[in-house]
């Protein structure tokens, strides 16, 4: 049964896990770097990945003998790597020989997308929500990363240069931010 408070709070939580809009300057860099982004592509590899993890998330973890902490950690790492390459300007990750096709799904559809912080939200929110009502807050999440995706190229021309690169190093700076929380949230000692 559809519950529409329930899809409400489950779009709002994944909404700002997912923040598709703090993500912007990474997207843009990207796209800047390859010449575009294919926003079909990236969303449907990050719904794909975020329901398969909705059903079988702790299955999968437990396959490979990870736990839902340690998955988180390694996301934050990743994401921590991308956020120094947004502030100070440097290329960590390769991407020169790195087709549209495959950086439409790393890193953009995993880790930005559907990284660690969303996949261990999608379990958490099983806990407390019907699952239909998750699937529509996933769906109308997809919708507007898509629509952010599309529009990549209009919002930094909408931006300029100084813009982008301003907005860059302060997304990059709360990037880092949201690593270090990650990390710290999950490391067990």
């Amino acid at each position: 049964m559809f519950n529409l408070k329930e899809i409400l709070s489950v779009t709002l939580i994944l909404f700002s896990v997912i923040d598709v809009l703090g993500s912007i300057p990474i997207i843009v860099d990207f796209r800047k770097k390859l010449g575009k982004i294919e926003s079909e592509k990236a969303t449907l590899a990050a719904g794909a990945i975020m329901i398969v993890f909705l059903f079988l998330g702790e299955r999968l973890l437990s396959l490979f003998g990870v736990d839902v902490a340690s998955f988180a950690v390694a996301g934050a790492i990743i994401l921590f790597l991308l956020g120094l390459e947004m502030v100070l300007g440097v290329s960590i990750f390769k991407h020169d020989n790195i087709s549209v096709s495959a950086a439409s799904i790393v890193p953009i559809a995993f880790p930005i997308i559907a990284g660690a912080g969303t996949m261990t939200t999608l379990l958490a929110l099983r806990t407390t929500y019907e699952i239909n009502n998750i699937l529509v807050g996933v769906l109308l999440n997809l919708f507007f990363v898509y629509m952010v995706l599309r529009s990549s190229n209009w919002i930094e021309n909408k931006l300029g240069k100084g813009g982008t690169d301003i907005l860059r190093k302060v997304f990059g700076i709360i990037l880092l931010a949201i690593s270090i929380k990650l990390f710290k949230t999950n490391l067990i000692l």
